[in-house]
């Protein structure tokens, strides 16, 4: 990947966001941008790319599903990751199910299975972009080729 992973952090605990973002720039050398505000986040995420938003669940005013659900909408091939103290498999399916969540992290996370979560996250995301730009390529490719054909028979006929 030729660009820094950019890593959007929310939890409305100082402690979390301060420590995973500790913890990710000793093991990466990710941009990560931490937040204590979902509304402040979601103001940077309207100026800025992302590439993998990790949001807490319960979050006063707006809760991590709503969170994800702008995330998703501003930048949809950003994998997006729900981190919750609170094991409730129903709001689990429901971020699956509304926010196309790719993980779901139970709190206290483990370092190491974050880590591995971010990683595989990065790579989806890189996947999906360099497919959407390939899938514009052939888009174009294709659109030269059927202007080139539209020209041959009309020269011809």
């Amino acid at each position: 990947m030729s660009q820094t992973p950019r890593i959007v952090l929310v939890d409305d605990e100082d402690m979390v966001t301060t420590s995973i973002s500790a913890f990710l720039m000793l093991e990466t050398d990710w941009d990560v941008e931490s937040f204590t505000s979902p509304e402040a986040a979601i103001q940077h995420l309207e100026a800025n790319v992302a590439d993998v938003v990790v949001s807490d669940y319960l979050m006063p005013k707006v809760n991590g599903i709503q969170m994800l659900r702008r995330a998703k909408e501003l930048h949809p091939a950003a994998a997006r990751v729900l981190l919750t103290g609170h094991a409730d498999k129903q709001s689990a399916i429901q971020a699956i199910n509304d926010v196309g969540l790719y993980q779901y992290l139970e709190k206290p996370w483990d370092n190491s299975q974050l880590l591995l979560v971010l990683k595989s996250a990065v790579e989806r995301t890189t996947l999906l972009r360099t497919l959407e730009e390939k899938i514009s390529e052939l888009d174009t490719a294709h659109s030269s080729l059927k202007d080139v054909q539209s020209r041959l028979l009309r020269a011809f006929l």
